[in-house]
């Protein structure tokens, strides 16, 4: 599972590249669940439980009573998410033995490994096997996920580098690591390089606290210098190499995987970056996202349903949803579960600081054996909580399954010695034959579910991505309302339907195919659609506003103040809320006071092109020629 999951990717737009993650993420837990169960299935067994499950499965109860009272899809796919991230921890340490570590960190360094060719054939070559956003992304769509994935991974990988005990063969996994690292460079991405940084400081502490359990120990000063010197080199030869992807061009020039990450970690001290750069956006949510724990300090406002309030809490400055999500895990969990988002944080963290000092002063000899692998566990963890505050890796299919495997590799050591935990947190559970017999039915039952549900998502998105693909090439054409269009057009509609009709509350394609339609003139069937995502998510502005405009298209002009009223509940001062007022109290017959307002949104300077457009439509039927002027001249501003 660690080797495919961040390996494979999908080589079409037709399917998200996580939702084929997510399957391969659920699938494999249910089966390896499934194996296990099988061969206990007539003789029973003593099962190891950790108290640490009681934290997903606390999450994963709240999600399933949430969808009571929250938005019920969503509170659904949180209770799975948990459900599958618990399923992981357990089997972890269920399963775990020191015959297999080695086994479990190959597949996660050969997964990473992998998925790192991906990204640096598409640095250097512009590979485009796997449709992405930016890039380059590996299989991950967004770069950023790639490099959130990769320095989690590291510590895994840096370890067997210490663990491996032929020469030959530690040379060839410092070369890949270095490889890796390399890769994870040449996304840019800055929590990760800040995470990176960390990871670097702590290496030296952690292997001089395990030096005597590691293979480096017995290979000599030159040895271990020369393994250092091919991981480095290997770095830094292949982080020479400049990029050959235009996109990167364009952006950011002909850099090296070397100069980017140093641009990048620089720009983190720019001005500019606080005010118009990514972390500006983010700071936007952040705040937001306060104001909703704030408002919301017991229950939260429900698993899963932070896309839904988060527009509710944003100010005038930010008029549309900036992002589905806080990119910020802690934000969004306590946001979502409220005093239970404290106390899972707060055991979780103490949990972790308490693993680190027994890791760190135990001295028998059976906590001597397991402390390398818990040091670099406990690493990777600590750079997963890094690259959480400006992301979501929590709610990704690799990062998270990797999350889950690092508890359970903390939690079966502390089953495995004594000493390093304590009986109140490892106990053994009796596993009867027929309990297990009944788990297996279950587990059959969700495999079967995880099957049906990939398979429908899948189907979904197809539709989905097909209609907007067929949208965008009919408006592309020189005449996008031409009579040859018509069978197109019917395709475009069936597609969307179908896809509709199978997941209506899917946000992240739907509204664009509305939004081309709205461009043809269809206002009709672009209400729909818009409708269909409005039903799911109450709250979005730009939707509401959305079917107020195509309401008044259609002369339904009592719908269109209904939503405007709506709208204006949510951000009375938005400028496109301000201007639509302005256009429905004209279409209202109220001329001269929807004149009035637009001339105080010019004087005011919250105006738009779309303002612009409307002012001189207006000056021109009432022949108010200062209006048309003003019009044209605030147009003819951007060009200057």
């Amino acid at each position: 599972m660690m080797t495919l999951t961040p390996a494979l990717g999908v080589p079409s737009e037709e399917m998200l590249q996580d939702t084929l993650k997510s399957l391969i993420v659920s699938t494999m837990s249910v089966g390896a669940a499934l194996l296990l169960l099988w061969q206990l299935r007539d003789r029973g067994t003593l099962f190891v439980w950790h108290q640490l499950i009681w934290l997903p499965l606390a999450l994963t109860g709240y999600a399933l009573g949430s969808m009571l009272w929250s938005h019920e899809y969503l509170a659904g796919v949180e209770s799975v998410r948990w459900f599958v991230f618990s399923l992981i921890l357990w089997l972890g340490m269920n399963v775990w033995k020191d015959s297999n570590e080695n086994r479990l960190l190959w597949g996660i360094h050969w997964g990473v490994t992998i998925a790192s060719i991906w990204t640096a054939w598409q640095f250097w070559d512009n590979f485009n096997l796997f449709p992405q956003g930016p890039n380059p992304a590996s299989t991950f769509v967004n770069r950023n996920f790639f490099a959130e994935y990769a320095i989690c991974a590291l510590p895994y990988s840096v370890c067997l580098v210490l663990r491996t005990r032929d020469y030959r063969e530690t040379l060839s996994v410092a070369a890949l690591t270095g490889f890796n690292l390399c890769a994870l460079l040449m996304t840019g991405t800055r929590s990760a390089l800040i995470a990176l940084v960390v990871f670097i400081a702590l290496v030296p502490l952690m292997v001089y606290r395990c030096w005597r359990q590691l293979d480096a120990s017995r290979r000599g000063l030159s040895a271990n210098i020369g393994v250092i010197a091919v991981m480095l080199g290997m770095c830094v030869v292949m982080g020479s190499i400049p990029t050959a992807n235009p996109a990167l061009i364009q952006d950011f020039g002909r850099l090296s995987a070397v100069e980017r990450s140093l641009n990048r970690a620089a720009s983190i001290a720019a001005a500019d970056e606080y005010t118009k750069g990514s972390f500006s956006m983010r700071s936007i949510m952040w705040a937001a996202t306060g104001r909703m724990v704030a408002d919301n300090p017991v229950l939260g406002v429900g698993a899963g349903a932070w896309e839904v309030e988060i527009p509710r809490y944003q100010t005038t400055a930010s008029m549309t949803e900036t992002d589905y999500y806080a990119h910020n895990e802690f934000l969004q969990l306590l946001a979502e579960y409220g005093i239970l988002g404290w106390l899972f944080l707060g055991a979780l963290l103490s949990y972790l600081l308490l693993a680190a000092w027994k890791t760190w002063s135990d001295p028998s000899e059976l906590a001597e054996q397991q402390a390398p692998l818990r040091a670099f566990a406990l690493a990777s963890l600590l750079m997963f909580l890094i690259v959480s505050n400006a992301g979501f890796p929590w709610r990704m299919a690799s990062t998270g399954a990797l999350f889950a495997l690092s508890l359970s590799l903390l939690a079966s050591s502390e089953a495995m010695v004594p000493s390093l935990g304590t009986r109140r947190l490892v106990s053994a559970v009796v596993g009867r034959a027929a309990w297990i017999r009944l788990a297996l039915a279950f587990g059959a039952v969700c495999l079967c579910l995880c099957l049906y549900i990939g398979q429908r998502a899948a189907r979904a998105e197809r539709s989905l991505v097909r209609s907007m693909q067929l949208a965008l090439t009919i408006s592309r054409s020189s005449d996008p309302r031409s009579p040859v269009w018509d069978s197109a057009k019917a395709d475009v509609l069936r597609l969307a339907r179908d896809g509709v009709s199978l997941n209506s509350h899917y946000r992240k394609v739907t509204p664009a195919i509305a939004d081309i339609l709205a461009s043809w003139g269809d206002w009709k069937n672009a209400l729909w659609i818009w409708e269909s995502v409005l039903a799911s998510r109450p709250n979005v502005l730009a939707l509401i506003t959305n079917i107020s405009r195509a309401q008044l298209e259609l002369d339904n002009l009592s719908a269109a103040r209904s939503h405007l009223v709506r709208a204006q509940r949510l951000q009375p001062l938005s400028p496109s809320i301000l201007a639509l007022e302005a256009e429905i109290l004209y279409r209202e017959g109220h001329t001269v006071l929807a004149i009035q307002r637009i001339n105080a949104l010019f004087d005011t300077g919250i105006a738009d092109y779309n303002l612009a457009l409307l002012a001189y439509k207006y000056g021109k039927l009432s022949n108010d020629t200062a209006l048309m002027a003003r019009a044209r001249e605030w147009r003819a501003k951007p060009a200057q």
